[in-house]
């Protein structure tokens, strides 16, 4: 489908028909995610050992990690709605085709794994592409507000996802859920193919083959006063943050003999001060001052992080975790509506494949690392590095003037 030509929306980000029907095609891709992972884990489970079950399960990072880059060229280079509509349609008849083998035999592992692998080689061209596509359905003045409302998206998914996933599971096995997924993932294609976007000036930001556009795209990064530091930070943040809230947070629950229950109510705190984060920037718009702010949140954000292994009952440590939430939610947010509004959009695709590629290609290294501290040092040496590396990522933010004094549009 030919792309339309379409000046900003006048239009606030939440009212405007077209943002929103992207919202709903992402909404829908990000629950099919959310199921497929389910499903993916059940299947895994059923057919081999846990010590199998996990490498199935971890088969997708590898080639997104690998393969992100390229993926951010192949967005740019072909449009980034063209390259969405055509990963979830990839997708979903993987996911379809997996479903169908199940329900007619039991195969075992191998397709579960090769579907994995499947999902993460498209993931490496889809995040991308999502992440390029906003600048081109909207406003500068309402990027930030989309990234608020994508947060909500991605949210309300994770939470609606699962309990989704498991009804599947319940009435019909792992080839139900599968075929779940698949439906979701489908139900955004349509909605997609109805989003307008706006065309790019010819001849911006491509070269003349995918490795100069990658080169590029690499020195749009490194040379912007802005978009260079900030790649440092969110590393750091990223680096920092992952570990307690992921190996950490479990072996903090069964340390405290909080269960998995109490993991539970923690994670939902965490959850509910990230989503309002997610809510304010959605309903703002724009945050005064945003470079300062998201360095401010995020030093705070760190100083909570560490706290969380040090408390000593359940009730604190939810409202710690809403606390890290919020914080962390905040200058998370900002750090993506800074990435958008600051990067040319004929290198979006490009830039946020180099994001992507710090906080999957580099925080997943920290969780045995932090497993094995965990082990010999104990919990709160290990949460207090933690939140040194985060603070690190908030002292970056606050360091570099361009940074700190960087604005959302208004």
């Amino acid at each position: 489908m030919t792309a339309t030509l379409i000046p900003p929306a006048p239009a606030r980000a939440h009212r405007d028909p077209n943002v929103l029907r992207w919202l709903g095609a992402y909404t829908s891709s990000m629950l099919g995610d959310n199921v497929f992972y389910l499903a993916l884990s059940w299947a895994a489970v059923q057919a081999g050992t846990p010590a199998q079950a996990g490498l199935v399960m971890a088969a997708s990072a590898l080639p997104r990690a690998v393969l992100m880059l390229g993926g951010g060229v192949i967005a740019d280079r072909l449009g980034p709605r063209r390259v969405v509509i055509g990963s979830d349609a990839v997708r979903c008849a993987a996911v379809l085709a997996v479903a169908a083998l199940l329900f007619l035999t039991h195969p075992g592992l191998w397709p579960l794994a090769l579907l994995a692998c499947v999902f993460g080689t498209v993931d490496a061209v889809f995040m991308p592409a999502v992440g390029a596509l906003p600048a081109r359905i909207t406003g500068k003045d309402q990027l930030a507000r989309v990234q608020g409302l994508r947060g909500l998206a991605i949210r309300a998914a994770s939470v609606v996802g699962a309990p989704l996933g498991g009804l599947g599971v319940a009435f019909g096995g792992a080839p139900a859920a599968f075929a779940l997924a698949g439906a979701l993932i489908a139900l955004s294609i349509p909605l997609l193919l109805s989003v307008r976007v706006r065309d790019l000036p010819a001849g911006t930001g491509g070269g003349v083959t995918a490795w100069a556009d990658l080169k590029a795209g690499l020195r749009h990064v490194r040379r912007h006063r802005v978009l260079g530091p900030l790649m440092i930070a969110i590393a750091l943040g990223d680096l920092g943050f992952v570990a307690p809230l992921n190996v950490g947070l479990t072996l903090l629950a069964d340390h405290r003999g909080w269960g998995a229950a109490g993991m539970g109510w923690i994670l939902a705190g965490f959850g509910t001060g990230a989503g309002a984060a997610s809510l304010l920037l959605a309903a703002r718009g724009r945050l005064p001052r945003a470079g300062l702010l998201t360095g401010c949140a995020c030093t705070a954000g760190s100083v909570a992080v560490g706290a969380l292994g040090f408390v000593p009952g359940l009730a604190a440590a939810v409202g710690t975790a809403l606390l890290v939430g919020l914080l962390t939610g905040l200058s998370g947010a900002l750090c993506g509506a800074l990435l958008q509004t600051q990067a040319d959009p004929a290198y979006l695709g490009r830039v946020t494949a180099v994001a992507g590629l710090v906080s999957l290609g580099l925080t997943p290294l920290s969780l045995p690392f932090a497993a094995a501290a965990t082990g010999t040092f104990g919990l709160g040496p290990v949460y207090a590095v933690s939140a040194a590396v985060c603070g690190l990522g908030g002292l970056v933010l606050l360091a570099v003037p361009a940074l700190r004094r960087a604005e959302l549009p208004g």
